[in-house]
């Protein structure tokens, strides 16, 4: 599933591409024929991204997409191709043209539905202005792990799976910690970092979780085996301590971290 960084840079994407034009939505697949109807012949006032949730604002209404683990978009200029199979949307322009496939949500909200949707979702690093408060007072009453609380959006809106690992590997957290055990003055370095980490991220479109010194390559632009400490590293000996890295499964989705590092 993307994470937070990937949604901002499609929203700025999106907003290069299409913002202030008039655009003609159509549904070929038909499952959001309705939506593509109001919004069809609508100039995109701009986008906006909290978290994994993606926004078109069409003066007084808002189209809500969340890609989930298989949607993607696709774009291009010119004239579109032809539409093959799931194609939920599709969005032309005098000059380019914007499919959506297979998201978990593609909708047509009004301000008040989009107000209530984002006054679910927790802070999201990324946003400027954006409180880590509200996310240290969740964490701050609840017995469930840390590495489950960073993954829920109602805590932290953008945090995937990737970030998780990393994060708690570089604050030498373990992920089973009690979110009410985790200090506050952890978590305003935990959180300035994934600050840093995540706008690097949404500029280069890589998560780089590493420092140099902790790589195979020190100089140069990083490999990919050598862009995280723990993550997709089972088995593998830790950059740090050279424990193999553990995995197991935590809210479904694999946690991998150092026994060592995060003890």
């Amino acid at each position: 599933m993307p994470e937070g960084h990937s949604i901002h840079r499609l929203a700025r994407r999106h907003q290069r591409d299409l913002a202030g034009e008039r655009v003609t939505a159509s549904s070929p697949q038909g499952r959001f024929a309705d939506g593509a109807a109001l919004l069809s012949g609508r100039t995109l006032d701009g986008t906006d991204a909290w978290g994994k949730h993606l926004f078109h604002r069409y003066d007084d209404l808002w189209l809500h997409v969340h890609l989930g683990l298989y949607g993607k978009f696709r774009d291009g200029s010119g004239p579109p191709p032809d539409p093959v199979g799931a194609l939920r949307l599709r969005l032309v322009t005098d000059e380019r043209w914007l499919d959506l496939r297979g998201p978990i949500a593609c909708e047509v909200l009004s301000p008040d539905q989009r107000d209530s949707l984002l006054s679910r979702l927790g802070p999201d690093p990324l946003r400027r202005g954006a409180d880590p408060a509200a996310a240290i007072a969740r964490i701050g009453r609840s017995r469930r792990p840390v590495g489950a609380l960073l993954m829920d959006q109602q805590v932290l809106a953008g945090v995937g799976n990737v970030y998780r690992a990393e994060l708690l590997f570089r604050h030498r957290v373990s992920p089973f910690l009690a979110g009410r055990d985790l200090d506050s003055a952890t978590w305003e370095a935990m959180w300035e970092d994934l600050v840093v980490l995540m706008r690097a991220g949404a500029r280069s479109g890589r998560i780089i979780t590493t420092e140099p010194d902790d790589r195979e390559r020190p100089a140069g632009r990083p490999r990919r085996s050598d862009a995280h400490y723990v993550y997709r590293r089972a088995g593998l000996a830790c950059r740090r301590c050279g424990t193999p890295v553990e995995i197991a499964a935590m809210e479904a989705r694999n946690l991998f971290w150092c026994p060592v590092c995060q003890a």
